[in-house]
């Protein structure tokens, strides 16, 4: 099969910092045409969105900010509104159990078109204490001064 072309929207940079990632999951969106036309002038921001499911068993995300459409009209969609992503029934259901049980999060890391279509990456994750937090900055510390060194020492 053809290899399909990703082009990334919009990430969220600061989940990695706040979150540990225990698992992702691509999913689809629900959207209107003018966020389709947003999105393609690359005009959203992932960083304060969350995705919850909720009793329908449906997957929600929400305070995902997309801009309205330069060119749109009476049809434009509001920024903020809860958008559905779309999973199927196991995944959900397998998602819902995990957010109950441990205490995960469910976090968009990644927005982006892949053949077309828009589809987010959602991860499955755990919040950060402020000590980890700083551990993770001490290993990116150290083994950036290592290559460094081997980088000197080779030449």
């Amino acid at each position: 099969m053809a290899e399909q072309r990703i082009k990334i929207i919009a990430e969220n940079r600061k989940a990695r910092h706040d979150y540990s990632i225990h698992e992702t999951y691509e999913a689809g969106i629900a959207l209107t045409g003018t966020e389709v036309k947003s999105l393609r002038a690359g005009r959203a921001n992932l960083k304060d969105s969350y995705a919850q499911v909720s009793k329908g068993e449906e997957v929600l995300l929400y305070q995902l900010h997309i801009s309205p459409y330069e060119h749109g009209n009476i049809f434009n969609h509001d920024p903020l509104r809860t958008r559905r992503l779309l999973l199927h029934k196991g995944e959900i259901r397998r998602l819902l159990g995990k957010v109950k049980e441990k205490g995960f999060a469910l976090v968009p890391l990644k927005l982006y078109f892949k053949g077309g279509l828009v589809k987010v990456e959602l991860a499955l994750a755990t919040g950060k204490k402020l000590y980890d937090k700083r551990q993770d900055l001490a290993k990116r510390d150290a083994r950036r001064e290592m290559e460094r060194a081997m980088k000197e020492k080779n030449f």
